[in-house]
C-alpha cells in the first residue's frame, strides 16, 4: 500500500499536533484525515509556508525572552516598589494591594510596563509591611520584587 505526506491541522493522539508533517496510509488520509478537516494534502508549497511560520515564530520567541530580561533587570536594579494605602486601625489596609496595583507601581516607578496578570501575589497582601511577589516575564523569565506598603492619611 502507498504512503502519503500530510500535514496536520490540529493535535492527534499518537499521530503529531499541529503543523506536523507525517506519513500515513494513502487510505487513512483520503477516508478520514483529509474529510475531517483533520489534515491537509503535503506539497512543497505548503511546507515552505510551515517553515516559513516557525522561523517567524522563533524570531518573535528571541524578542520576547529579550524583551523580558530587559524588563527583569530593569527592575532587579530598581529594587523594590512603594504601594501607598489608606489604612485603619491596627495597620490593617482598606482591602489588599492587588496584582493591578503592583503593576501599575512597576510602571511608575521602575518605568516598565507588567501585565498584571503576571503578577502573582502568594497570600494576600491587607497590612503595612515588606512583601515579596513573582512576576512571571516570560516562560523562562521571572523575578522576584519587594512590594513595600505603606500607609497613607486618609
Amino acid at each position: 500500500m502507498a504512503n502519503v505526506k500530510v500535514i496536520l491541522n490540529r493535535e492527534i493522539l499518537g499521530l503529531g499536533g499541529s503543523g506536523d508533517v507525517v506519513t500515513v496510509a494513502a487510505g487513512y488520509a483520503r477516508n478520514y484525515l483529509l474529510p475531517r478537516k483533520m489534515a491537509q494534502p503535503w506539497t512543497k508549497g505548503a511546507q515552505k509556508q510551515i517553515d516559513d511560520l516557525v522561523r517567524a515564530a522563533r524570531r518573535r520567541e528571541i524578542a520576547d525572552v529579550e524583551q523580558a530580561r530587559a524588563v527583569r533587570d530593569a527592575i532587579v536594579a530598581a529594587g523594590r516598589v512603594t504601594v501607598a494605602k489608606r489604612v485603619g486601625k491596627e495597620g490593617r489596609l482598606f482591602g489588599s494591594v492587588s496584582p493591578a496595583e503592583i503593576a501599575a507601581a512597576v510602571e511608575a516607578q521602575v518605568g516598565q510596563k507588567v501585565d498584571y496578570r503576571k503578577v502573582h501575589v502568594s497570600a494576600p497582601i491587607k497590612s503595612v509591611g515588606k512583601y515579596q511577589v513573582q512576576i512571571n516575564l516570560h516562560q523562562d523569565v521571572s523575578v522576584n520584587l519587594d512590594v513595600l506598603v505603606e500607609a497613607t492619611k486618609a
